[in-house]
């Protein structure tokens, strides 16, 4: 009878205790890393898309606009540099607000619903628009697609990335004209698989920022670029509203980056005029 009444004992024991540990053990808490955290970790975590203008392989190195900016901002400060590409900007935010990520370097279109966000922007590093992507007009006249003014855009279905701060653009655009523009949202491809998409006739109408549009032109015969969506735009980096050191230290690296020849042959190699 004891034996028993010990084992009861034990067991009522044990789910108490499981109990506690379940309800009650204190997790950590994930929130955005101080400047003083990443200085004391000494390593600096970026997160950018991957592209020509975020970050890519190149055989065995790494390469990218924003990459090679993020590399010489953390050697300025003493940084180990750990980049991660995320297409979504949903997911570069909730990173940001856990920790993982301490620098969205995506070079972000600051725009009011941005501003109302969770972030605070860099100064501005480049200026860039918006434009309409589809197929040269001797590929698209002949079906009645060329589109050469945006007010031509009603009715149309323009494709953009998931999660693209420039749905809010098409949007104000098609109240602009008073008629209905469909926004489709492609998941799991970016602007460059887009563009890729409108050349071989998969979709018709894709809209991304000029200088990624630029370099796939480059690489990609039979798109047309020359229709704006946008007037120029500033572009930046962006970090969590509570660390506001981190951004008074790009800002104050920004300052003398963009003015040094090396910022300039950055310009050179990656966003053409």
């Amino acid at each position: 009878m004891i034996k028993r009444w010990i084992l009861i004992f034990a067991l009522i024991c044990a789910v108490v205790l499981g109990l506690y540990w379940l309800f009650f053990q204190k997790k950590p808490i994930e929130k955005p890393r101080t400047w003083d955290d990443i200085t004391k970790d000494g390593t600096l975590h970026i997160v950018t898309e991957y592209n020509a203008t975020g970050f890519y392989v190149e055989g065995d190195s790494l390469a990218g606009f924003q990459y090679e900016m993020a590399k010489s901002f953390a050697q300025q400060h003493n940084l180990k540099l750990e980049i991660t590409p995320e297409m979504l900007l949903s997911k570069q935010m909730e990173g940001l607000c856990s920790g993982k990520y301490d620098i969205l370097a995506n070079n972000l279109l600051v725009t009011s619903e941005n501003k109302d966000s969770i972030l605070l922007f860099s100064n501005p590093i480049v200026v860039n628009k918006q434009v309409l992507v589809q197929r040269t007009k001797s590929d698209n006249d002949s079906l009645g697609l060329y589109i050469s003014s945006p007010l031509q855009l009603g009715g149309k279905t323009i494709c953009v990335t998931e999660d693209s701060p420039v749905i809010y653009r098409i949007q104000n655009l098609s109240e602009e004209m008073g008629d209905t523009i469909h926004i489709r949202e492609i998941k799991k491809y970016g602007a460059e698989q887009l563009l890729a998409m409108v050349a071989h006739g998969d979709i018709d109408y894709a809209v991304c920022d000029k200088q990624t549009a630029q370099q796939m032109k480059s690489e990609i015969e039979g798109l047309d670029i020359s229709q704006d969506i946008s007037f120029n735009q500033f572009y930046s980096w962006g970090v969590h509203m509570s660390n506001k050191k981190l951004l008074q230290h790009i800002n104050e690296w920004l300052e003398q980056y963009i003015a040094s020849e090396e910022f300039a042959i950055l310009q050179k190699k990656y966003l053409l005029d």
